[in-house]
């Protein structure tokens, strides 16, 4: 017995012993953690107290605030470009072939290749003046009925200059608009042709159209059409600008979306006059006036049909909502017109015909 009683004696002793130093041990280190720290945070208080107070204004105004960068100018987009693209080809479209086959078609065959050619050098006639002063008479700068000639000859025009749209922001390459105008400005002048046909000479009617483009068309375009643009209007100070700046109708409020003025208005006014002046046809009355080809005329008003969505759509110089609502309009307006004058001539007549139809959907366009 006794020999197991010394053993568990010296480890009882062993572990009293050790157990006393570890209560020791540890308030002597839970002091000396605070020390250490009291030590650290003083250590650092000489530094920060060596930071000079204004190191933080110092810095801001050593390094002041980036100036904010310019805003990128517009460029022109892609579908916006393609579909103008479209619609200039779509308005030539009406004039050659389309106009010239509907105004081919009712007149007698022996005059069929008299208004075909009218038309036809009226339309390239017209796209060399208005290359050569057209649009600068009509799209620039100057006084509320014409504008400078500081691009004659398209001097300044290049592949990246762009023209104004009806959006902020938006634009598109200005030789497209360039191309759309010139083919309004044909169509006008190929318009009036009808009026006089079978009863004016050729150079007789080239020196009209060289006229009446010059000192009828452009001004009134001018007058109409010209602006600034969106872009040029920030607030109420350039807002007067701009209007100050712009054509004489613009300014007073005038609208118009396609032309509705400056092709359709001013070409008939036109048109009326030269049919007074140059009176009736010889025979009239006497001889049959008959249309000779229907065929042909049909085939002109739906060429016609099919241009005026490039005409319409087009005018809207985007390819968004607006357009597509100018689309729906002029798909909707002419078959609804058709309908109404080839009803008119059956109720009136007691028959339809292909001549009321094709002057129908051109009425509604």
């Amino acid at each position: 017995m006794k020999k197991y009683l010394l053993p568990l004696s010296l480890g009882l002793g062993l572990w009293l012993v050790s157990n006393f130093a570890m209560a020791q041990a540890a308030p002597t280190a839970t002091a000396a953690a605070p020390a250490a720290a009291v030590a650290t945070v003083d250590a650092a208080k000489p530094a920060e107290a060596a930071k000079p107070a204004d190191a933080a204004p110092a810095a801001a105004v050593a390094a002041p605030a980036a100036p904010a960068a310019p805003a990128a100018a517009p460029v022109p987009n892609k579908g916006d470009t393609a579909w103008m693209t479209i619609s200039t080809v779509l308005v030539l479209l009406m004039t050659i072939p389309g106009l010239a086959l509907f105004y081919g078609g009712l007149v007698r065959s022996k005059n069929m290749l008299s208004v075909l050619m009218q038309v036809f050098v009226v339309t390239a006639l017209i796209f060399v003046l208005w290359v050569i002063y057209g649009y600068t008479v009509a799209f620039t700068a100057g006084n509320p009925f014409f504008g400078s000639f500081d691009k004659l000859f398209l001097k300044g025009i290049t592949p990246d200059s762009v023209a104004a749209t009806f959006s902020k922001g938006v634009v598109i390459p200005e030789l497209i608009f360039v191309a759309f105008q010139a083919t309004f400005a044909a169509i006008t002048c190929g318009l009036i042709v009808g009026s006089f046909a079978e009863r004016a000479k050729f150079s007789a009617v080239l020196l009209f159209c060289v006229l009446w483009f010059t000192f009828s068309y452009l001004p009134i375009a001018h007058m109409v059409w010209y602006w600034d643009g969106p872009d040029a209007i920030s607030d109420a100070a350039s807002l007067e600008k701009v209007t100050a700046a712009a054509g004489w109708l613009w300014a007073k409020g005038a609208l118009d979306f396609a032309g509705g003025t400056v092709v359709h208005i001013n070409a008939a006014v036109a048109g009326l006059v030269g049919a007074y002046v140059i009176g009736k046809r010889v025979g009239y009355g006497k001889e049959s006036m008959t249309p000779h080809s229907l065929t042909l005329t049909m085939v002109g008003a739906a060429l016609l049909w099919v241009g005026w969505f490039g005409f319409n759509a087009g005018s809207n110089l985007e390819a968004n909502g607006v357009a597509a609502l100018a689309f729906v309009n002029t798909l909707v307006a002419a078959a609804a017109a058709t309908l109404a004058w080839i009803t008119g001539e059956a109720l009136s007549k007691g028959k339809a015909s292909m001549l009321g139809a094709a002057s129908g959907a051109v009425s509604g366009l």
